[in-house]
């Protein structure tokens, strides 16, 4: 495992990541009400920010915009990923190399594998070659651990969470991205079943920022390591305003109302 503790993927050993893979996920209608946004150059204009240790993108975004701000922006190259047309069991096609991401100057790789999912074993193959290939470019890897698919019948239990961190830790990810399993308490186990694989939180959907900064903070609080954020930053009036809270929240240790206050 290689330690993301002095990485540029981190400050201090933690992490937020703004993540802009919503147009292959999710298609356009995630940039509605906020359609200038589909335009990925005032994204990576909000990837300047401070706060931002990482920015997730996939390969058309990081060969078109990345050259324009990588003095300015930390690449994490997402590899794979599908569009939500699909209607099979969870998967994601493998889209570039890691090969190529060095080649583009990515400071880290993100992967994800759907345990649970029919594509499973197949999925955790392709990590495995990512992942090795990873350690040949002295690359910290991140896994989107994301349980879903017939074998899981409720992704956020706090069981089938730590798995999903465990899982990322035997496979050799350094770092777990998760989606939050409800609890404190259930935080902390995730955290603890990853060992030293490093645990973000997923941001998740859009809401309010009061609900995102005390999830953040209770996340925080229970021993993750940051988060992965994408939809409650971009989709946000003030994504500057949001950025800043973030900062006092993951990396000053500020309470969501702290951070909203100042």
């Amino acid at each position: 495992m290689l330690s993301t503790t002095h990485s540029r993927l981190t400050r201090n050993g933690k992490s937020i990541i703004l993540a802009h893979d919503h147009g292959l996920e999710h298609g356009p209608t995630k940039f509605e009400g906020v359609r200038e946004r589909l335009d990925p150059e005032t994204v990576f204009e909000m990837a300047t920010h401070d706060a931002v240790t990482g920015f997730a993108v996939g390969k058309g975004l990081a060969e078109t915009y990345y050259p324009s701000y990588e003095d300015d922006v930390n690449l994490l190259a997402k590899l794979n990923g599908g569009s939500s047309l699909w209607m099979g069991e969870p998967d994601s096609a493998v889209n570039w190399s890691v090969e190529y991401a060095a080649e583009l100057g990515a400071d880290a790789v993100g992967f994800t594998v759907y345990p649970g999912s029919n594509h499973e074993l197949e999925m955790a193959e392709e990590f495995r070659d990512v992942q090795e290939t990873a350690r040949e470019h002295d690359l910290p890897i991140a896994m989107w651990s994301y349980p879903r698919g017939q074998g899981v019948k409720d992704h956020r239990k706090p069981e089938v969470i730590a798995y999903a961190t465990r899982i990322a830790l035997e496979l050799g990810a350094d770092i777990a991205k998760v989606k939050y399993p409800r609890s404190a308490e259930a935080m902390q186990w995730a955290v603890d079943a990853a060992g030293d694989c490093r645990v973000v939180l997923s941001g998740g959907a859009k809401t309010g920022d009061y609900e995102f900064l005390s999830t953040v903070e209770t996340a925080m609080d229970a021993g993750a390591a940051g988060l992965a954020v994408g939809r409650n930053v971009w989709q946000h009036d003030d994504p500057t305003y949001i950025l800043d809270a973030l900062e006092q929240v993951v990396f000053e240790e500020a309470t969501a109302t702290e951070a909203l206050d100042t």
